[in-house]
């Protein structure tokens, strides 16, 4: 996130001596982005972050794309999607590229180990249960609705609270971020962004151990897993300050932007990585031209795959649609509403729709798994019945 963020204790200036009470050094370490031209935060540990006992490759952990086929639209019905294994192993990978990998993931067991994702951003949107992040820069409480974004190299481990959790996932090269358009120069959010800082949540309690022995940090580096086993906690920070860090948002927390008459896909945008955006379609109010059409107009996408994950409620411009559904519009063919919704729309004052979106100006391609769980009717679901 663009603002600064301190927690826990560090020294009035950085790269300089920080002691122990006992009168040894904390290590210091400089996490950030674009090697020191981007974003970044400083941390200060009990021990080395470079102190390993072990190293071993578990193996690939890309997924595996299949030929695309006939260009077509497609839906995806995920809702049976099985549960199990935790919030890492148990991914299923349904739609990806070089700069995106889109997925499902429906735990049921806890970490055994911590996590790092050395070659992405990772956001989960919190489609069902509670439960809590513990990560080295602080923890973060988690709910349904909650967007969940936690940078590169950020260790970290979830705890599950209850039962039936499903997450919408997202692995990124790239940052994601606010869009450019909502912030100033110095970073703020303006105030015709449709949110402000005051809706992100960031760590705010920090559990700092003192403890040897061996523990178990999983890697994801060059589309690999890898195991390295630490001789201390991998939660030994006691302080960090900078503006790189997890953080959450609310999808009930975005404020619609609407108008006289249908406003385009971009006023829905909530996040920003390189070639692609994410949306969320929250509950609002209508177009209120008194000859507006609220469903949306047929529109082709030029240079853009557009990705919905459907949440909640009547989505009004889509039939056959299912709580958990994905439907994937390609970029090379119109889409636009299923006939009957156009005229449908007309004199509705509201919507309760509630959705988050992912275009990509790259092509999308579709995983193994993902065919499995594919409606093979979609694609011509716009063809008017005569009689």
């Amino acid at each position: 996130m663009p603002f600064y963020h301190r927690l826990g204790e560090i020294p009035h200036k950085r790269h300089t001596q920080f002691r122990k009470p006992n009168g040894e050094l904390y290590r210091e370490q400089v996490m950030g982005l674009e090697g020191f031209s981007g974003m970044q935060s400083i941390s200060y540990h009990l021990y080395a972050p470079t102190q390993l006992l072990h190293v071993e490759y578990l193996g690939n952990a890309a997924p595996t794309f299949v030929d695309f086929g006939a260009l077509r639209h497609r839906h995806f019905l995920t809702k049976d999607v099985p549960a199990g294994g935790d919030i890492l192993t148990g991914r299923q990978y349904f739609l990806g590229n070089n700069d995106i990998w889109i997925g499902i993931v429906r735990p049921t067991e806890e970490m055994s180990y911590f996590y790092r994702n050395g070659q992405a951003y990772e956001m989960f949107f919190v489609h069902d249960g509670e439960g809590l992040l513990r990560t080295n820069l602080g923890n973060l409480r988690f709910g349904p609705g909650d967007y969940v974004v936690i940078p590169y190299n950020v260790t970290w481990q979830v705890v599950l609270e209850g039962d039936n959790h499903r997450f919408l996932l997202v692995e990124s090269p790239s940052p994601i971020v606010t869009p450019r358009r909502y912030r100033n120069e110095f970073g703020q959010l303006l105030e015709h962004a449709p949110f402000c800082e005051r809706d992100f949540r960031v760590p705010t309690e920090l559990e700092t151990y003192d403890e040897l022995g061996e523990f178990e940090v999983r890697v994801k580096a060059r589309n690999g897993l890898h195991r390295h086993i630490l001789d201390h906690h991998p939660l030994d920070v006691v302080g960090w300050d900078g503006f790189l860090f997890p953080f959450a948002f609310n999808i009930s927390d975005f404020e619609p932007i609407t108008g006289r008459i249908h406003q385009p896909p971009p006023v829905h945008q909530t996040f920003s990585g390189h070639n692609y955006v994410v949306c969320s379609f929250v509950p609002r109010l209508f177009d209120y031209h008194p000859l507006a059409i609220p469903a949306p107009y047929n529109h082709a996408n030029v240079q853009s795959d557009e990705v919905l994950y459907y949440v909640e409620g009547n989505f009004m411009s889509r039939k056959g649609i299912e709580r958990g559904s994905f439907t994937l519009h390609p970029s090379g063919l119109p889409h636009g509403p299923h006939p009957g919704t156009t005229e449908a729309s007309i004199g509705k004052e509201r919507t309760e729709e509630l959705a988050v979106m992912i275009d990509t100006f790259r092509p999308l391609h579709v995983t193994a798994e993902a065919m499995a769980y594919e409606d093979p009717n979609y694609a011509y679901s716009w063809v008017i019945q005569h009689h």
